[in-house]
């Protein structure tokens, strides 16, 4: 996750919605400390907070995230995909393996 897209995009998506980033974490239930936490301390925020921003905020998690994927075969991803996707980045990498564990069982 790059900080500093994220808290870019928050800012310009609450712009764009006429409301200011605090007031957009308390409401959405993110947290209103949300930034100033991934700011000044450095903590990621959960897939959850992300998500519950991106949705009060009326955009995906990957467009809040600032992600850009790759061309899928002209496939469009739904919106719990692009969530699963994000999740996986967002993940520790020691959760990596028990993601891994999971998904295996559906593999083609």
């Amino acid at each position: 996750m790059d900080k500093a897209i994220f808290v870019q995009n928050v800012k310009k998506y609450c712009a764009q919605k006429g409301v200011k980033p605090t007031i957009a974490c308390r409401e959405s239930g993110a947290g209103v400390n949300l930034l100033s936490q991934l700011e000044n301390r450095g903590t990621i925020p959960s897939v959850e907070r992300v998500h519950q921003l991106a949705q009060y905020l009326g955009v995906t998690t990957s467009e809040l995230l600032g992600e850009v994927l790759p061309s899928a075969g002209g496939i469009n991803l739904a919106e719990d995909e692009l969530d699963l996707l994000a999740a996986w980045q967002l993940a520790d990498p020691s959760d990596h393996l028990i993601l891994e564990t999971i998904i295996s069982k559906y593999r083609r």
